[in-house]
């Protein structure tokens, strides 16, 4: 029996593929936290504007209550201890110590 040629090309390429298809469901996993830094809003965005969102909720004069934050409201999804996303503003992130007229404890 004659042994076929060796093809290394073809066995690595089909050793990359095979471990392409594996890391494929981790790579948007690994990728999603610098895109979730991008959406940080801002102050002066509509939508903040328009629940009078302030980034530090001591400057927020129509807040009435000195323990209500964003994290403490119920539309605020923690990220870390810093920032996390709200429902209210389109889930896009806040300032944990921040606050908006839509806060609900």
């Amino acid at each position: 029996m004659t042994k076929s040629p060796a093809h290394p090309k073809r066995r690595r390429f089909i050793k990359l593929t095979a471990a392409g298809f594996v890391a494929a469901p981790f790579a948007n996993m690994l990728l999603s936290g610098n895109a979730a830094a991008a959406d940080l809003i801002k102050e002066s965005d509509p939508a903040a504007v328009k629940l009078k969102y302030k980034a530090d909720a001591t400057k927020a004069p129509e807040r009435t209550d000195p323990t209500e934050f964003c994290d403490n409201c119920l539309a605020y999804a923690s990220k870390d201890s810093a920032y996390g996303s709200c429902s209210a503003l389109e889930d896009r992130l806040v300032a944990a110590k921040g606050w908006c007229i839509s806060w609900g404890g």
